[in-house]
């Protein structure tokens, strides 16, 4: 049931897009066996629904902030937004630390997206063994494989100039930021 849910929100977002549309497509369209891996990677992560869905999406943000894929945080926020995300967690995953529109589990999380980005990734041990206190080895295993893939969606769209597509438009987004230094 949450597979389908979120296709709803996928497919919500991607109905929203107002420009740019064909950009990710146009590129991929010439090398067909990379689109169709694409396609069966993205949808095996939609299929791949132990963790709660917001958790997931909190990562994805994050990511797409730190690694600065416009288009990742224009659909991330799109789709964050439908499965319950609120817009100070949008605006506020700069400053999770401090903010208070985040559970303990959420800031671990988020912790974890940005460590998992960082190069060289940073501190995952720790991190890791506090994540599985509240998550089981199937979710962590979830959530860090989203992350990975976040990390190589969201370079692959600035390495092809993938430009935003106003998916978000007319609603709070997570914004670009410089990784923790």
């Amino acid at each position: 049931m949450k597979a389908l849910t979120q296709t709803r929100h996928h497919l919500k977002a991607i109905r929203q897009a107002k420009r740019n549309r064909s950009d990710l497509f146009g590129w991929l369209v010439h090398r067909p066996q990379v689109l169709f891996g694409t396609i069966v990677y993205e949808t095996s992560l939609l299929f791949a629904n132990r963790l709660d869905p917001k958790l997931k999406d909190l990562a994805q943000l994050k990511t797409a902030g730190l690694v600065n894929c416009e288009f990742c945080l224009d659909i991330g926020s799109a789709i964050a937004r439908s499965s319950g995300l609120n817009e100070q967690q949008l605006t506020d995953l700069p400053r999770y630390r401090t903010s208070d529109a985040y559970s303990d589990l959420e800031r671990l999380v988020i912790s974890f997206a940005e460590a998992m980005t960082s190069t060289p990734a940073v501190e995952l041990d720790d991190l890791r063994t506090a994540l599985l206190t509240q998550l089981t080895k199937t979710q962590v295993a979830e959530l860090a494989t989203t992350i990975a893939w976040e990390n190589e969606r969201a370079r692959l769209n600035q390495g092809l100039g993938v430009r935003p597509t106003g998916m978000a438009d007319g609603m709070a987004c997570a914004l670009p930021e410089r990784p923790a230094e």
